[in-house]
């Protein structure tokens, strides 16, 4: 039996974050975020409640809502490992073939490990037909370097193309120049030190970078200096320049390049506030009827 998504998009954005263990009150520092580890964990009877919503009479869309979206991602493998035991069956099968639409989409992406689940979306923004430009910067932009890299191993594995090669082919200019520097994992660590000399130089150098020519002077200053490093070149842009260096980019930069270089100044100042904002603009996209990038956007966030 099959449960159909359709028109249903906005009900079922509200219907999964309902199903969410949001914090709800102050809580200490480190607890709180939007797909939490559920402390009463019980593999056996997540795997046993699953199978009852997909083998009852009906599908139980709610039942699985309520487990998914209530256990990190790390538990959600525990479970799919325990339902293979008990039942001979891979869960995503399972649930694919019980679903259907837009919860179908999302379940699949809930399932999915890390790696794998930013494969599959670092693909389909690079072959998107539409600019799909800040999903590509936010997962080469906000993931650890073990992470990016295995990202990019499952990449290659699973499409047989190198992420590199992709971006290439598929973008040019700046863009191209920005997503080739993160995929190569080049940003230098925070020793602990603020080299002020080295902030004056990248300010002087943003600045004298006027005109198509200079402009990839941008480019090893956004991906290669540390967020301490850039947020201190931040600051002394505004105070030399009495601009925010944001609006230096709107003033200079058009299309994608624009896009991707705001997207990265956000991810830099304050990477969680950056997936606020994108999740709040999904949702809004929600109401519209856009319920998958919503919740992609959910899917993307939740391990940051």
């Amino acid at each position: 039996m099959s449960v159909t998504g359709g028109k249903m998009a906005p009900s079922l954005t509200q219907e999964i974050l309902s199903h969410l263990g949001l914090a709800s009150k102050t809580a200490a520092w480190g607890t709180l975020g939007t797909l939490r580890t559920f402390l009463n964990f019980s593999v056996d009877k997540d795997a046993q409640r699953l199978l009852r919503a997909i083998t009852g009479q009906g599908v139980d869309r709610s039942a699985i809502v309520d487990v998914l979206t209530n256990r990190s991602r790390e538990q959600r493998q525990l479970i799919s490992r325990n339902f293979q035991e008990r039942t001979q069956q891979d869960l995503m099968k399972s649930l694919q073939a019980a679903l259907s639409g837009n919860l179908e989409r999302i379940v699949m992406a809930l399932l999915q490990p890390t790696a794998q689940f930013d494969a599959q979306e670092l693909r389909t923004a690079l072959k998107a037909s539409d600019s799909a430009v800040d999903v590509a910067i936010e997962i080469l932009a906000t993931r650890t370097p073990p992470q990016l890299q295995e990202c990019l191993a499952v990449y290659k594995h699973n499409f047989q193309v190198e992420a590199v090669d992709d971006i290439t082919s598929e973008t040019s200019g700046i863009l191209q120049d920005l997503l080739l520097a993160l995929a190569k994992g080049g940003r230098d660590s925070y020793s602990g030190i603020i080299d002020y000399n080295l902030a004056e130089q990248d300010v002087q150098a943003l600045q004298r970078a006027e005109g198509p020519s200079r402009e990839e002077t941008w480019v090893p200053v956004f991906t290669q200096r540390n967020p301490e490093h850039l947020i201190r070149v931040f600051d002394q842009y505004q105070r030399s320049t009495g601009q925010e260096l944001e609006e230096a980019v709107q003033n200079r930069f058009h299309g994608d390049a624009q896009v991707a270089l705001l997207g990265l100044a956000s991810v830099i100042k304050n990477t969680p506030l950056y997936f606020a904002d994108k999740l709040h603009q999904a949702l809004q996209d929600a109401v519209k009827g856009d319920c998958q990038s919503a919740l992609l956007a959910l899917c993307r966030a939740e391990d940051m």
